[in-house]
C-alpha cells in the first residue's frame, strides 16, 4: 500500500468510533413493560422454554444467526503469526462481509491458546452461543486438526474459510476456464500445478479431485520444491498429493503445465516459466497484495492465458466473499449439523454457472466501467455486489444439505 492509502486505512478503523462492527437492539426498550419482557421477570418464560426444550433456543434467541468468527492469530492474512490481539481488525473485517452480504450476525473471538488443544476447548465450551463456527487465520498445519476435531465435537457447522472458501471459489474459476480455454477437467492428461501446500493449496486439490479432477493430474510444489514420493519432510496432509517423479523444481513442473494455481508468494512465477505452459494456460496468481505475477507482465508472454488474481483493480478477482457468507446462510437456513462437501460442490456450481448469466444494472453500477463484462476470458466469476448470489447459492447449498440428511428443518428463505 501507498502511504496515502495506509493513512486512510487507520483513519477509518478510528473514526468516528473505534472498530468496524458493534451491536444493535431488535426488541423495544422503551416503556417499564419492554424492560419486564427482555429482563427480569419475563425472560424466565423463553428460560424455562429452551430448558425443557433445547431446540427452542432457536425460537427465543439470536443464536440461530449467530456465528462466531474466531482464531488464534498464527496466519494472518499474508502478515503471519502476530498473535490474537493483532488479529482483531482482520475478524471484525470478516463480521464486516457476513453481515453486509448475507445478513449474519457475528461475534468476533480472538483466542489465546497455548495449543491446538486448548484452542479446540475454547471453541467447544464457547460453541452454545452460536449457530455456526467460522474459523479463520489458523496456520497448517494446526487448522486441519482443529477443525477436524471441532466438526466431530460439534452439532453445529464449522467451516475453516482459509480452506474451504478458498477451495469452492478457485474450483468454480477454475472450470469456468477451462471450459473457455476448451479443456476438460477429466482429462487424465491434464496437467495441474498448485505452488503452495498450506491450508487454502490443500483444501483447493482435494476439492477440485472431488469433482472430478485425477489425483495425478496434480504436482504441488512448496518452500522445498515439487512435493514428491521421495521427501521424508512430509505432512500427512502434503503426502496425499506426493508424486512419484524425478522432477524437484517449480521451472520443471511448470513445463507443460495447462493449469497454474498460485497460493504462495509474490512474484514467484516467472516470464519464462510461463512461455514453457502448455497453449492456452490458466494462471491464478492469488498471493496478495503481490500476485505470484502481474497480468499485465503475464499478457505479455501469452496472449492466449486467463488470468486471475486476488485482487480488485484486475479483472478476474478469485475472492472468497462471493461464496463464504451464502455457504453459512445455507447452511443456517436448514440448521445444518454441519457443512459437508456435498454443500461445497453445490457452492462451487452455483457460482460458477451465475457468471454465464448476464450481468444485472445493479452491478455495473457498482463498478464502473464494467458494461462490457460477459461471460468470457476476463469475467469466469460473478462479482462480489452481484445481488444474485444470495438468491442463488444459499439455496443450493441448503438444497445439498436437505439431500445428504444434514439438515434439521426445511428450508425457507432468509429475508433480509
Amino acid at each position: 500500500m501507498d502511504e496515502e492509502l495506509m493513512k486512510a486505512a487507520l483513519e477509518y478503523h478510528a473514526f468516528p468510533k473505534p472498530g468496524k462492527i458493534g451491536l444493535q437492539l431488535t426488541k423495544p426498550t422503551e416503556t417499564r413493560q419492554d424492560l419486564a419482557l427482555a429482563y427480569s421477570p419475563g425472560v424466565a418464560e423463553p428460560v424455562r422454554a429452551i430448558a425443557a426444550n433445547p431446540s427452542d433456543v432457536y425460537k427465543y434467541t439470536a443464536k440461530g444467526n449467530l456465528i462466531a468468527v474466531i482464531t488464534d492469530g498464527s496466519a494472518i492474512l499474508g502478515l503471519g503469526n502476530l498473535g490474537p490481539l493483532a488479529s482483531k481488525p482482520v475478524m471484525e473485517g470478516k463480521g464486516v462481509l457476513f453481515k453486509r452480504f448475507a445478513d449474519i450476525d457475528v461475534f468476533d473471538i480472538e483466542v489465546d491458546a497455548a495449543s491446538p488443544e486448548a484452542f479446540i476447548e475454547t471453541v467447544v465450551n464457547i460453541s452454545p452461543t452460536f449457530g455456526g463456527i467460522n474459523l479463520e487465520d489458523i496456520k497448517g498445519p494446526q487448522c486441519f486438526e482443529i477443525e477436524q476435531a471441532l466438526i466431530e465435537r460439534l452439532n453445529i457447522p464449522v467451516f475453516h474459510d482459509d480452506q474451504h472458501g478458498t477451495a469452492v471459489i478457485v474450483a468454480a474459476a477454475l472450470l469456468n476456464a477451462l471450459e473457455l480455454q476448451k479443456k476438460s477437467y477429466s482429462d487424465k492428461n491434464l496437467k495441474i500445478v498448485c505452488l503452495g501446500a498450506g491450508a487454502a493449496g490443500i483444501a483447493t486439490m482435494r476439492l477440485l479431485v472431488s469433482l472430478g479432477i485425477h489425483r495425478d493430474s496434480i504436482t504441488m510444489v512448496d518452500t522445498q520444491g515439487i512435493i514428491h514420493t521421495g521427501r521424508n519432510d512430509l505432512n500427512p496432509y502434503k503426502f496425499a498429493f506426493a508424486q512419484e517423479t524425478d522432477k524437484r523444481t517449480l521451472e520443471e513442473a511448470l513445463d507443460g503445465a495447462d493449469v497454474f494455481i498460485g497460493v504462495a508468494s509474490a512474484n514467484a512465477l516467472t516470464p519464462e516459466m510461463l512461455k514453457s505452459m502448455a497453449p492456452r494456460p490458466i494462471v491464478f496468481a492469488l498471493s496478495n497484495p503481490d500476485p505470484e505475477i502481474r497480468p499485465e507482465v503475464a499478457f505479455k508472454v501469452r496472449d492466449d492465458v486467463i488470468m486471475a488474481t486476488g485482487r480488485s483493480d484486475y479483472p478476474n478477482q478469485v475472492n472468497n466473499v462471493i461464496c463464504f457468507p451464502y455457504i453459512f446462510r445455507g447452511a443456517l437456513d436448514v440448521r445444518a449439523r454441519c457443512i459437508n462437501q456435498a454443500m461445497l460442490i453445490a457452492a462451487v456450481h452455483a457460482v460458477r454457472l451465475l457468471a454465464h448469466e448476464p450481468i444485472p444494472e445493479s452491478v455495473f453500477n457498482a463498478y464502473p466501467g464494467s458494461e462490457n463484462l460477459k461471460y468470457g476470458p476476463n469475467y469466469i466469476l460473478p462479482l462480489p455486489v452481484d445481488p444474485r448470489l444470495l438468491k442463488t447459492v444459499p439455496l443450493a447449498v441448503a438444497k445439498a444439505a436437505i439431500e445428504t440428511g444434514v439438515a434439521q428443518i426445511e428450508y425457507k428463505e432468509h429475508v433480509v
